[in-house]
């Protein structure tokens, strides 16, 4: 596998533009429906035995993590809820009580990262995280505490959360449909409500995934997908040879991989701006000062 290391995009074998096949994942799905048919593909497959997703909760797009072990509830956690869900609190609880022994899992980078770091150093977390199987990244610019999105969709489309049909960023807005239409959010306007974490991670693309993906880069009900590791890449190239998966072309110009890499950049240069002015003050944060790396734009 002939890896190439990009410090703006991250590691990756080879970058895909696809969709699920499955007319029902679309429909439940955000955009193209890459996550939920390889998740689905893996379990049956028997790469994965179980998978973590987020599932909807009691309160509306209030996502909460499910242990998934069929396909049926592998779609509960379809589409894009844009507040954090605690799917690393489930890793012990799918081995231990579950006794999954190949755990799939889907995160934002903040959470690959530390599900890395937990294989690295187990710690407590011993006989866990060798039994993760299966590691699948979503693009993430910034995350929002729940209350935060609440207050976006009440105050600027007047209807309470339940009547939310979907919520879409796309084109600089936080598109959100309801029942009785649609309303929008520029997203300079929610500067200052996401989570504080989101400031200092230098990670857009899901760097650390074994596949990433998401819609920014493709063409409307698509999406990009990062070949990143060898399972990963195993993954991908199966579904697609099973026609779970269909490819289109890939867009290398300013709408497709270029957009990719502004994008990734941009978050990398605005946080590591901070993340050099916490070090300065001499408080602790777990990445380089930018004098310290060899290329700026690293994700260390």
């Amino acid at each position: 596998m002939n890896i190439t290391n990009d410090p703006i995009l991250g590691p990756y074998e080879e970058i895909i533009t696809a969709r699920a096949v499955d007319k029902k994942v679309l429909k439940k799905s955000q955009d193209g429906g890459i996550v939920s048919t390889l998740l689905s593909f893996a379990l049956e497959d028997g790469i994965i035995d179980g998978t973590i997703v987020a599932a909807p909760s009691d309160d509306p797009w209030k996502p909460e993590p499910l242990i998934a072990t069929t396909k049926k509830e592998i779609l509960k956690g379809a589409g894009t809820k844009y507040t954090m869900c605690p799917n690393v609190a489930l890793l012990k609880e799918a081995t231990r009580e579950y006794g999954l022994e190949k755990i799939g899992t889907i995160g934002t980078p903040c959470q690959i990262m530390g599900i890395r770091k937990l294989q690295s150093y187990p710690m407590g977390f011993r006989n866990v995280s060798e039994n993760i199987a299966l590691i699948l990244g979503i693009y993430c610019m910034e995350n929002f505490p729940y209350e935060s999105i609440r207050t976006f969709v009440e105050d600027t489309v007047g209807v309470p959360l339940s009547k939310v049909t979907k919520l879409d960023i796309s084109k600089g807005k936080l598109f959100i449909t309801h029942t009785d239409g649609e309303g929008s959010i520029p997203l300079k306007k929610t500067h200052g409500f996401e989570q504080t974490g989101c400031n200092y991670c230098l990670d857009y693309l899901g760097e650390l995934s074994d596949a990433s993906c998401g819609s920014v880069g493709a063409k409307p009900g698509w999406s990009t997908i990062f070949k990143r590791t060898n399972k990963g890449k195993t993954l991908v190239d199966r579904a697609i040879e099973e026609g779970e998966i269909e490819v289109t072309e890939t867009n290398p110009g300013k709408f497709g991989i270029e957009m990719l890499e502004k994008l990734s950049k941009q978050k990398k240069t605005k946080n590591q701006k901070k993340i050099d002015k916490k070090l300065d003050l001499g408080l602790n944060i777990p990445f380089k000062h930018s004098r310290d790396k060899t290329d700026i734009y690293e994700n260390r």
